[in-house]
């Protein structure tokens, strides 16, 4: 049995002074001995943390006490070790970067595409009138994607909404969105009915949730995470390898950091590749004095923090 656990969630719901609301939130998960990284706004939550099954089982029950995130649904991973190395809460201005913030055009909590559940996702998916739309980045969507998705070239989320003309041949179909965890989704396909697609759907949950729940078939490759363990398999039932090295083109599910921190450029490499570039993405990164060594793996971490197994009696605030 593994002896930590990985929680993946996002909650819409507004949060009165949240920029206190995250450094108190910030003081509770520090009490619990969790790592991980949340992002707190106005308009709700975001999150990733890790620990100790104890911990995460004493932070889940205190948000769901909690009536303004009553409904969160958190994503769970057995792991060998934290997925951080510390705990970051931090205050922005939307819990993921899309430049949408008028309330008045966009606001998942009273318009956004249909929830589908994984199972009713995978029997919709290959339908002749429906069109698979990716709503992720181009590192995350180069390492794994659901087979026949559309994809964007676009380099952050908040890229998505220059995009939605090139979407307008599609506007008499299905759209099924899907990203890492669902939140990208509840803002991208509340977009596309604000421009005039009327049939939008969203994977409840994710590729994550999409995975344990209905084995992953379909999804080739593997899925980007935003922790230490940088990639997961998802594909249970018909995996197979998409994603290419950067340097040589060859067949690899191998992601890494580049080794020059001011690069630092997210690439899929081979080990072979690896070893000649020392985890570089390039021959100019590997002179930059400031390269970090390369240890075969491309991410960059120590030794993981241990984690306590004492629960401090608090609440969440």
């Amino acid at each position: 049995m593994k002896k930590y656990q990985t929680l993946l969630y996002y909650c819409y719901s507004h949060i009165a002074e949240a920029e206190q609301f995250a450094a108190d939130h910030l003081k509770f998960c520090k009490s619990l001995d969790l790592v991980g990284r949340i992002i707190v706004a106005d308009e709700g939550l975001n999150g990733t943390v890790s620990g100790s099954p104890e911990s995460c089982e004493a932070y889940m029950k205190a948000i769901h006490a909690d009536e303004r995130f009553a409904k969160t649904e958190f994503k769970i991973d057995e792991v060998e070790e934290p997925s951080f190395l510390k705990m970051h809460c931090r205050y922005k201005s939307e819990i993921v970067h899309s430049g949408l913030r008028d309330t008045s055009i966009i606001n998942p909590n009273e318009k956004t595409g249909k929830h589908l559940e994984p199972t009713e996702f995978m029997k919709m998916k290959d339908d002749e009138d429906v069109v698979i739309l990716d709503v992720r980045s181009n590192y995350e969507h180069n390492l794994g994607k659901f087979k026949n998705a559309i994809t964007l070239d676009i380099e952050n989320f908040r890229d998505f909404p220059d995009q939605i003309n090139q979407l307008a041949q599609y506007k008499d179909k299905k759209i099924l969105t899907y990203c890492t965890g669902g939140i990208k989704c509840e803002k991208a396909s509340a977009l596309l009915l604000h421009h005039g697609f009327n049939d939008v759907y969203q994977l409840h949950g994710g590729i994550i949730k999409y995975g344990k729940e209905a084995g992953g078939k379909d999804f080739e490759g593997k899925c980007y995470v935003f922790d230490n363990r940088i990639a997961v398999d998802v594909n249970q039932v018909n995996p197979t390898v998409v994603s290419v090295c950067y340097n040589c083109g060859k067949t690899t599910p191998k992601m890494i950091n580049c080794a020059n921190p001011e690069c630092n450029e997210h690439i899929t490499q081979c080990d072979e590749c690896g070893e000649e570039l020392q985890g570089c993405c390039s021959t100019a990164c590997t002179t930059n004095p400031r390269r970090r060594p390369y240890d075969g793996t491309g991410y960059y971490v120590k030794v993981p923090q241990p984690v306590a197994k004492k629960i401090a009696e608090t609440s969440v605030v």
